[in-house]
């Protein structure tokens, strides 16, 4: 059995299989290096195969010559060798699992210096202080990673050392508890890849750089992104440079600008789509060290799709090209072209999501939903929102709450669909039919507008005219000739249960989640129960048909006969689980949700010159950082989780919808993070608190009022 592969081998499997034997982030150095001959950092994997052989009997028979023969072959491509005192080979150890488990398993950089390689380091480098600072770091990891006193003077000793502590962290605490959350086989193993390590901080045509191969924010069709010479990969992303355009290397270095214009092609046709590359080049020569498919915003995701489709060479259908932005076009971007007059504000709340709109004042989620039924623009104004409201909320053209923040339920809501929202409108006081809005009293059906930007609430219409953006026409003119379907993509984003569905589903069990949602489909109820659509609607039949459920608004709600059970079953699972422990389980819930929603917040909101503006999320490495933020989180969260005991069997349900949303997250789908679009984290995180505030036998009002909620 092979146990070690070069990243240029060429394999005869299939995709996937290749990625079982591998792990995915080898996989993809495998298809740049191996599949397009594309200039990557040489470098070998160590199999899934050889950490299961590892984990069950030790160190594999035949292992230590495998290493030294892919090690030479390194040292052979790049021209250093492994612990030599005038030139080192550094290398990085990284794990690299079949299945995404970000943040979960081990890495170590700078592998193979030694006080006398460190030397060397600084006499290639020209920067001993760089050469000693890779040092330390090297030493503080190998310490913690490997969990021994000091670093080994003999590289091939600490090589040893940092592929079993990759080894033994696939059985770490974390891992598995992210596992059982995530659904993921204990049996996959991870792969180990040690790589080449490539410096751009070697003089002057030496450099490190991040680049789309197009515009993130705004979908142009070309080069974007930063190029930092005589630098290090951590020194473009740390915002203590000044960093200049990708399109500055066309000036210093012509030739390797050329190159990287050419593999960005390659690499776009590979993937079909716009693609986030991180390079180095070493003296002149070029590396790509990643590739992925690259974050843009909707409006860009629109343009890009229109002239890849347009384009004869690109290899995308106009169907194809629809289907990928499907989820956009259900709510189109749209521009404003005029914005009106505008008059004195009624009162003024904090801004949380932009843009100008008017609206008949709604009081409750049905009353919202009932108004736009009959084709009104709605204003949803609640004290502050709950998920029960979310129905309303998708209604409604624009919100306005009483109480709340940028982290607050109606920002991220309002936010994750682009609807204007005004939130902490302190002088907002709502009675039975009436709000008092500063000094005037208006009915419900009365007409309010509402600035997102500004946090101004108006008295009457001061909206100006906003148009569908261009390319959305575009796109839906095809959707229509092709006859593609375009509406709310929840049904279809949601995440479908195949597994086989462990203990059966009640009524009960949908009802509760009824109960929790306010309004929910059948996809919505299978996803939160965790059973296949044919379970969850066979539920909703049966509360339909016993007059406790009651279709409304595209989708089901419950009748008060409904909701008089779910609060005795509720009551019931509260004294169950015991008063106590519900109310320990929430104390110890809330630390996460502080964290929540801090990352939420900047998933959705930057801030730029002391000024909070919406993410864009043309910053890759920012996003990388949030998404890692919620990968720790959730790890963190299936650890409290895993040690709650005697809760409700719905409660490890939300663990998986957890999970699911988490995946989806990391492999680079956004709208996992906070679309209500989706059964996004921050959807089913929402649903769990306000679970949990039942089961404690508390209400949503009264931990607002404690700062709690």
């Amino acid at each position: 059995m092979t146990l070690v592969y070069a990243s240029d081998h060429r394999h005869d499997l299939d995709p996937a299989a290749i990625t079982l034997l591998l792990g995915g982030k080898a996989a993809n150095l495998a298809t740049m290096a191996g599949e397009l001959g594309l200039p990557v950092p040489p470098a070998f994997t160590i199999t899934t195969e050889a950490c299961n052989a590892y984990l069950a009997s030790g160190w594999p028979v035949g292992l230590d010559e495998e290493l030294r023969g892919h090690m030479a072959r390194l040292e052979a491509r790049v021209g250093r060798r492994f612990g030599d005192p005038a030139d080192p080979l550094l290398v990085s150890v990284r794990s690299g699992a079949p299945r995404s488990m970000p943040g979960m398993m081990d890495t170590i950089l700078n592998l193979g210096l030694t006080d006398v390689t460190e030397a060397g380091l600084a006499a290639a480098s020209g920067d001993p202080a760089f050469a000693r600072d890779c040092h330390e770091r090297l030493r503080a990891t190998y310490r913690a990673v490997v969990g021994v006193e000091s670093l080994p003077d003999d590289p091939w000793l600490q090589l040893r050392g940092a592929i079993e502590a990759v080894f033994w962290s696939w059985n770490s605490e974390r891992a598995r508890a992210y596992r059982a959350v995530e659904g993921i086989s204990d049996t996959l193993g991870t792969g180990v890849t040690v790589q080449a390590m490539v410096f751009g901080n070697l003089g002057s045509e030496s450099g490190t750089g991040v680049l789309f191969t197009r515009n993130p924010a705004t979908g142009e069709h070309q080069l974007y992104g930063d190029v930092l010479f005589d630098a290090q990969g951590e020194d473009v992303v740390s915002g203590t440079h000044a960093t200049a355009p990708v399109a500055s290397l066309g000036e210093r270095l012509p030739v390797v600008a050329a190159e990287l214009r050419r593999y960005a092609d390659v690499l776009e046709r590979q993937y079909r789509d716009c693609c986030d590359i991180e390079f180095t080049i070493e003296r002149g020569r070029l590396w790509l060290l990643q590739v992925r498919v690259g974050k843009r915003t909707p409006q860009a995701a629109l343009r890009m799709a229109v002239e890849m489709a347009e384009d004869p060479a690109f290899p995308l259908t106009r169907e194809e090209a629809v289907a990928r932005v499907a989820s956009i076009l259900a709510d189109p971007p749209t521009t404003v072209v005029d914005r009106g007059a505008t008059g004195p504000a009624l009162t003024r709340g904090l801004g949380v999501s932009p843009g100008l709109v008017s609206g008949q004042i709604r009081l409750s989620a049905g009353d919202a939903i009932a108004a736009a039924d009959r084709g009104a623009d709605v204003i949803l104004v609640r004290p502050e929102t709950s998920p029960d409201d979310v129905a309303g909320m998708d209604r409604a053209r624009g919100i306005l709450t009483a109480t709340g923040g940028f982290a607050s339920h109606a920002a991220v809501v309002a936010r994750g669909w682009g609807k204007p929202a005004v939130v902490g409108a302190g002088e907002i006081v709502i009675g039975a039919g009436r709000v008092q809005i500063g000094t005037r009293e208006l009915a419900e059906g009365d007409v309010i507008s509402i600035d997102g930007s500004t946090g101004d609430v108006y008295e009457g219409v001061r909206a100006g005219v906003a148009v569908v953006v261009p390319e959305a026409r575009t796109l839906l003119g095809w959707a229509r000739d092709a006859g593609i379907p375009i509406g709310d993509a929840e049904a279809g984003a949601t995440t479908a249960v195949t597994d086989a569905v462990e203990g059966t589903r009640d009524e009960g069990d949908a009802l509760r989640t009824l109960a929790v949602k306010g309004y929910a489909t059948p996809d919505a109820i299978a996803a939160a129960i965790r059973s296949p659509l044919d379970i969850a609607q066979g539920l909703l039949d049966g509360l339909i048909a016993g007059g406790l459920a009651e279709p409304g608004a595209g989708a089901f709600r419950l009748t008060d006969a409904g909701r008089a059970r779910a609060a005795e079953l509720l009551a019931g699972d509260a004294a169950a689980w015991g008063g106590t422990s519900a109310a320990a389980a929430l104390d110890a819930f809330l630390d996460l949700d502080r964290r929540m929603k801090a990352i939420v917040t900047a998933w959705q909101v930057r801030e730029v010159d002391g000024a909070q503006v919406a993410n864009d999320h043309a910053d890759a490495a920012y996003d990388r950082g949030v998404l890692d933020d919620l990968a720790a989180l959730h790890a963190d969260a299936a650890g409290w989780l895993a040690a709650l005991d005697g809760a409700p069997r719905r409660i490890a349900w939300y663990g998986d919808r957890l999970a699911a949303a988490a995946e989806q997250a990391a492999a680079g789908n956004g709208k996992f993070v906070a679309s209500p679009r989706v059964d996004s984290y921050h959807g089913a995180w929402f649903e769990l608190h306000e679970d949990l505030i039942r089961l404690a036998g508390r209400t949503r009002e009264d931990e607002v009022a404690a700062g709690r909620a």
